[in-house]
């Protein structure tokens, strides 16, 4: 047998693989090639598809009231997160078995993951241009400087991307779980579920299960967007659409002469004080005072006009807990927190600090003729019609003329019965003082530490998305180590 020469030997064949580096470039080609030839671009129509929808639902309570930007802030958590499952829920699953081929043929499972990482980065920078371009076309309200970033649109871009960018890498360790598109797909519906129903600010949730927000990225999406929109500043509209629901209820009671007096003395009303300071130009008797006045057409418009009997502020909460109408409105919860109307009107009313304040009087209505018939104004001014009156003489000290004589004081205690409605009631004292007071307790009731804005809060959230960025696409770089396991 012929000797086995040098030349006629075997050759061992070595085989040079690419360096980490290198594959992730061939990957993310790869991905590009998709992205263009495989339709991988219909997600950012889609995107801007799904922010037109949702934008023309919340445009025109977003950033103006609290409710409304605590709904809107769900609502674009709800499209970020339904954008960056979708975009990447099927991107492993697909194509499981080229990636086992190719691992075993020397492919770094951190390359490919590195790869994904860039590639949904810019897709997810994409879907939120999109979004924000599109919600802002739509009508949008954003305000115009935010509290890092100048102008509001970075800080906010930055929030929906790290959302988005989340969601993506969430789903892309899902996709390296599941060895189906089929499993993948069905998986998915439990993951955004969980997203959405543990997101801890549109829904009050028991106890127990507080600690699993911990465990979704809504919960920091939800709390930085409300931060940047300022929720804790917005007006709590719900309250003033209450009280213009309740301009019908009737209100009734008995009020005194005293109380009528008292009223008439009210410092804090505005408009009487500058009647009371208007000056008459010159010397009357009150009797031609008073033949000039029931002779003025504004006179008769006055004695039309309503003086208003006792309540308190105290009864009118309490009517408030009693009215058929309201029922709903008193459990809805505030802002949306576990606290209700029913609970900040009972607490208010509980309150011994407040007592004062609610015992405090508050008048309805009779009109002005009733009440100068009841008090025989006539026969006063007949008895002293020849006091003369110097011009610099007010509206004022006629008043103080009036409810200071000893005929007038002794009916004090004389009560007349007389019914009205809560609008004329809020007409008198005036109806948006009122709505803005109500507006400010129930916005401060409903604070809430977490959306306070400022950039702590702000870029505390921000790392917190960031993190899950890495764990997911961690845990998928973990996952895919094992595919060569698969049985199959």
């Amino acid at each position: 047998m012929p000797d086995m020469t040098e030349k006629n030997a075997p050759r061992e064949i070595t085989i040079r693989h690419r360096g980490r580096g290198a594959q992730v470039f061939i990957y993310l080609g790869k991905l590009l090639r998709m992205f263009i030839y495989q339709n991988d671009w219909k997600v950012l129509p889609m995107a801007a598809l799904i922010a037109g929808l949702v934008g023309m639902v919340i445009r025109r309570k977003c950033f103006v009231q609290m409710e409304g930007t605590l709904m809107g802030a769900f609502a674009i958590v709800c499209v970020c997160i339904w954008n960056g499952c979708f975009n990447s829920i099927q991107v492993i699953c697909r194509e499981r078995d080229v990636i086992k081929r190719e691992h075993r043929s020397g492919m770094h499972i951190s390359s490919y993951i590195c790869s994904h990482m860039i590639y949904q980065f810019l897709l997810c920078m994409g879907q939120t241009a999109v979004t924000l371009y599109v919600t802002r076309m739509v009508g949008v309200q954003y305000p115009a400087e935010g509290t890092i970033t100048n102008p509001f649109y970075i800080e906010f871009g930055i929030s929906m991307f790290l959302i988005t960018y989340a969601s993506d890498m969430l789903s892309l360790w899902v996709s390296s779980l599941a060895h189906t598109t089929t499993a993948a797909m069905t998986i998915m519906p439990f993951v955004l579920i969980f997203q959405l129903v543990f997101s801890g600010g549109m829904m009050t949730l028991p106890a127990w299960t507080k600690n699993m927000t911990h465990f979704t990225i809504s919960n920091p999406g939800l709390k930085v967007i409300a931060a940047q929109a300022d929720v804790n500043h917005k007006p709590y509209a719900t309250i003033s659409n209450m009280v213009t629901k309740m301009r019908d209820n009737e209100i009734g009671g008995t009020v005194s002469v005293g109380q009528v007096l008292d009223l008439l003395e009210n410092k804090d009303n505005q408009a009487l004080q500058d009647l009371r300071a208007r000056e008459i130009g010159k010397v009357f008797t009150l009797g031609e005072l008073a033949d000039y006045v029931k002779n003025s057409a504004t006179f008769e418009d006055f004695r039309k006009e309503h003086v208003l009997e006792n309540t308190s502020w105290g009864d009118i909460l309490r009517s408030l807990l009693t009215s058929e109408d309201m029922q709903k409105d008193l459990d809805a919860s505030i802002g949306g927190s576990t606290l209700t109307l029913r609970a900040l009107i009972q607490a208010v009313l509980d309150s011994e600090r407040l007592q004062g304040a609610l015992n405090h009087p508050v008048f309805k209505e009779t009109t002005v003729n009733d009440l100068l018939s009841l008090l025989k104004v006539d026969t006063l001014i007949q008895k002293y019609s020849d006091l003369e009156i110097d011009a610099r003489f007010t509206v004022g000290k006629v008043l103080d003329l009036l409810t200071s004589n000893p005929d007038v004081q002794a009916k004090r205690d004389t009560t007349f019965t007389v019914k009205t409605t809560l609008g004329r009631l809020l007409d008198l004292v005036g109806e948006d003082r009122v709505k803005t007071f109500l507006e400010e307790k129930a916005a401060a009731a409903s604070y809430n530490a977490d959306y306070e804005n400022n950039a702590e809060n702000i870029v505390g959230y921000w790392l917190s998305l960031a993190g899950f960025v890495f764990l997911f696409a961690l845990l998928a770089m973990v996952t895919l180590e094992f595919i060569d396991k698969d049985k199959r």
